[in-house]
């Protein structure tokens, strides 16, 4: 008996164990994204020419670039995810397969129509956004891109469905180490030339990475398909594809519908500030091309406080990718306990991530901005503001993934939806007035973010218990951030009489992600079962114990 239960035990540890790892794979990979894209991002704004001009082309045409990825691919991975998972849950490879087959087919499809879309239309599109018509080349450059981001899309939630991370975390790794190579050598042999021109070089590299790691997934499927039994009877044998396809729209027009919102909620920012702007200094610049430089300026440093608020949200998308095909896999065998338990843990992991990132940013603005864009270090408190959506859209991740697991696609849409009118009408009477500006922007992002959070969070909890201890689980976390961002604020100015700002503001972020650290382990916030569902768990609890930061055996509840 004692065995059967040890048995029992050790297979909940391995699933958690499971669980964790594919999130560390997912995290990792966002990691060494993000930091490429800063590696990147940082060299060409910091080449003479390009700067927050330059930025802002880069920025205006790749935005709507994401908007028409989002229609045919953002929503991808995530749907294919929880069809696969659901029908291997029950052991059924060769339906798993098919559906597979189906979507490549269909959202292929839609990849090669909206490609062709953009490519068309990107100077009646930049003219009517933007009211800047040489946006136009980032967006013609990047169209082809379009098509080969939905047949990864679909790769990637394929293997996620298997319960494979590592296809999708090394070819984001991948990509993005082409993009940033490519995009550094090609507006480096573009210097001299217009700010546009610029920028349509450094996104033509986008499109050149997306069809290498293209050929990548297409070798790793060749070696890790399913392989299903010809002779497997499947539930769905001899459904029509037709009808399979109205359960893959079900799925994906919800998805699909929330990433476009997501995506289209920068979008708006960049249109506004760029109109509204050119608007309200129509009096200042005379000159039409002086007044959209002006206005595309603005808008760099919005696209620069999005790449670094971006990088702890990018983190923490990896609970959201994992949470999906996990309590899609969990409902299906009607295993509502661990369920729950990976949501409650997704959702702390995802505070504890975010919070010291948003203070430690709130409190080393400048300094940061001084060390990524030494030549165009504008905008700190653009920064700063934009720190505290951070936190809700990064909870807004993990709830939503927790959602579309339970099969609950629509709440984010209608969360969202609600969240972005918001956004759109408070820009408009925020920026429109000199006193607040772009900082505008960053408000209305606050109060978007909010009433998405409260809408998830309150369906959420009517479906899985969420065990959160107020005091553990929240107001400590925002304890140990406030107290390390009031730290490195003043280690920093210290810092600053005897060394390089480069040099104290690395060493800043270093003691205070130790300061943070050490405050949650001394708290001990996080239980043992939380230790332990973490990979090495097993041996990192007892050195906790031995350096008498924990009591052997003590649960935390």
């Amino acid at each position: 008996m004692k065995q059967k239960e040890k048995s029992v035990e050790e297979v909940k540890n391995k699933k958690g164990t499971s669980f964790m790892k594919n999130v560390l794979i997912l995290m990792f990979a966002q990691i060494m994204v993000k930091i490429l894209g800063l590696i990147y991002k940082f060299v060409i704004t910091n080449f003479d020419g390009f700067g927050d001009t330059g930025l802002g082309y880069y920025s205006a045409g790749y935005q709507i670039y994401t908007v028409l990825l989002a229609l045919s691919s953002l929503g991808i991975p995530g749907v294919v995810s929880k069809l696969v998972s659901e029908r291997l849950a029950i052991e059924d490879e060769k339906g798993a397969q098919r559906m597979f087959k189906i979507c490549m087919a269909f959202f292929v499809g839609i990849g090669v129509i909206l490609s062709l879309l953009l490519f068309f239309g990107a100077e009646y599109i930049a003219i009517a956004i933007f009211n800047v018509p040489d946006t136009k080349y980032v967006m013609q450059v990047l169209a082809p891109a379009i098509a080969f981001v939905s047949a990864s899309a679909v790769f990637r939630g394929y293997f996620a469905g298997q319960n494979d991370m590592k296809p999708t975390s090394y070819s984001q790794i991948i990509e993005q180490f082409f993009n940033c190579v490519l995009s550094i050598t090609f507006v480096y042999a573009l210097l001299g030339k217009e700010p546009y021109i610029m920028a349509a070089g450094g996104n033509l590299s986008t499109t050149c990475a997306i069809v290498l790691t293209f050929f990548y997934l297409i070798i790793y499927y060749k070696k890790k398909r399913i392989k299903a039994d010809k002779k497997q009877v499947s539930p769905e044998d001899g459904v029509k594809i037709g009808k399979l396809l109205k359960t893959i729209l079900a799925l994906s027009i919800p998805v699909t519908f929330i990433q476009i919102i997501s995506v289209v909620s920068p979008l708006i920012d960049t249109s506004t500030v760029s109109r509204v702007i050119q608007a309200s200094y129509a009096s200042v610049y005379t000159v039409k091309e002086e007044l959209e430089a002006f206005a595309m300026s603005m808008t760099g440093i919005l696209s620069k406080v999005d790449t670094l608020v971006g990088l702890p949200i990018a983190i923490n998308l990896a609970f959201a990718s994992a949470l999906i095909p996990s309590i899609s896999a969990s409902i299906a065998k009607k295993d509502n306990k661990t369920a729950s338990k990976r949501m409650t843990f997704s959702i702390f992991a995802s505070f504890l991530i975010v919070i010291p990132c948003a203070t430690g940013m709130i409190a080393l603005a400048q300094p940061i901005l001084n060390l990524v864009y030494p030549s165009a270090n504008n905008g700190a408190g653009v920064l700063m503001i934009f720190c505290i959506p951070m936190i809700f859209i990064a909870l807004n991740q993990t709830i939503n993934g927790g959602l579309y697991g339970l099969g609950k696609n629509y709440i984010p849409a209608i969360g969202l939806t609600i969240a972005i009118i918001v956004k759109f009408v408070l820009n408009m009477i925020l920026i429109s007035n000199p006193n607040i500006g772009i900082y505008g922007a960053g408000i209305s992002s606050i109060v978007s973010q909010v009433i998405s959070f409260v809408v998830g969070i309150t369906v959420l909890t009517k479906y899985i218990k969420l065990e959160f201890k107020f005091k553990n689980m929240i107001l400590i976390p925002i304890i140990a951030g406030i107290v390390m961002g009031i730290s490195v604020y003043f280690i920093n100015k210290g810092l600053n009489m005897i060394m390089s700002n480069s040099i104290s503001t690395i060493i800043s972020i270093i003691i205070g992600a130790c300061i943070y650290g050490i405050i949650i382990l001394l708290t001990r916030v996080l239980r043992k079962e939380d230790i332990m569902m973490i990979p090495f768990g097993s041996k990192i609890y007892p050195l906790l114990v031995k350096l008498k930061i924990y009591k052997k055996e003590e649960v935390n509840e």
